[in-house]
């Protein structure tokens, strides 16, 4: 199998919110990086897998590269996502599909100018826009760096993931299968679990208030084909947290029926969550902390 079997790493970097992890999400056929509207919603490097005939990709789903880090938290995440570059065998990076080549565009590619490794340009969002304009975009990227190869998609429709798939597999080195063909995701199911939480918060809470959030799993256990979770929502402020409980507890409620509705969708078992809400003041400044919620530097 080796002999013609291709297997590798492959990293999707852009600036926040161009829809990494609903791209990685659709190419992988299922859900495993949260996705919402919000920048910053990935935080860690999270790795999946999609297994095929011809070879094995692990995508690496990194946080998005900010121009400047506010807190410590900011700092990890430029810089899980600025390391991921160097580890990997295939470099996708996402664009919206703009002729303007902006700041946050142009520091990525200057980053990737002092990488040896091919990297494809994916305009992403093509739906929202009319064929000419992509032709455009095309055209204006291309005079920006030497792409291996350009491919417009829609992560959110699926359209020509699957072109995306066979452009990645062109520039895979052959290998052996480093997963068991029916893995999906190196996340624990804690991980899993703790991110779909968060991400319901995002949905549901103002900006402000989403940034500061980080959930932990105080315990998870399956009795009588229900699984029991008990989660905690970290906050910064005392006054955030009134706002995620909500008035007699009426957001916590709507974070937790929604987060409950899609565990049970994933898990394929009942699930009984029970969430609480703790205050950690400037978290996001504390190394301390920010291991103790899951965000460890791989080099620690």
């Amino acid at each position: 199998m080796e002999n013609n079997y291709k297997s590798g790493f492959v990293t999707l970097i852009g600036r926040p919110n161009v829809g990494k992890s609903t791209l990685m999400n659709q190419l992988i056929g299922q859900k495993i990086a949260i996705t919402s509207n919000k920048p910053q919603t990935t935080r860690n490097r999270i790795q999946t897998v999609l297994t095929k005939d011809e070879g094995q990709i692990i995508f690496v789903d990194t946080p998005g590269i900010m121009r400047k880090a506010k807190n410590k938290l900011g700092n990890y995440m430029v810089h899980v996502a600025t390391r991921s570059i160097e580890d990997v065998d295939v470099v996708l990076f996402l664009v919206e599909p703009d002729t303007y080549i902006g700041a946050g565009e142009k520091e990525i590619i200057e980053k990737l100018e002092k990488v040896k490794k091919p990297v494809i340009l994916v305009i992403n969002k093509v739906d929202t826009i009319q064929k000419e304009e992509v032709l455009k975009s095309i055209a204006a990227y291309k005079d920006a760096y030497d792409f291996a190869d350009i491919v417009p998609v829609s992560a959110k429709q699926g359209d020509n993931t699957k072109e995306l798939i066979s452009v990645i597999m062109k520039y895979l080195p052959y290998g052996p299968m480093y997963y068991e063909e029916d893995t999906l995701t190196d996340q624990p199911m804690k991980q899993i679990v703790a991110e779909i939480i968060r991400e319901k918060a995002l949905h549901n809470l103002q900006e402000e208030i989403h940034h500061g959030i980080a959930v932990t799993i105080e315990s998870m256990k399956e009795k009588n084909k229900v699984v029991h979770v008990n989660a905690t929502i970290i906050c910064e402020k005392e006054s955030h947290k009134g706002i995620i409980i909500g008035k007699q507890g009426s957001m916590l409620k709507k974070i937790g029926s929604t987060a409950r509705y899609e565990l049970e969708h994933m898990l394929e078992r009942k699930v009984n969550l029970q969430l609480f809400v703790k205050v950690k003041k400037d978290w996001r400044d504390s190394e301390f902390l920010m291991k103790n919620f899951g965000y460890k530097d791989d080099e620690d």
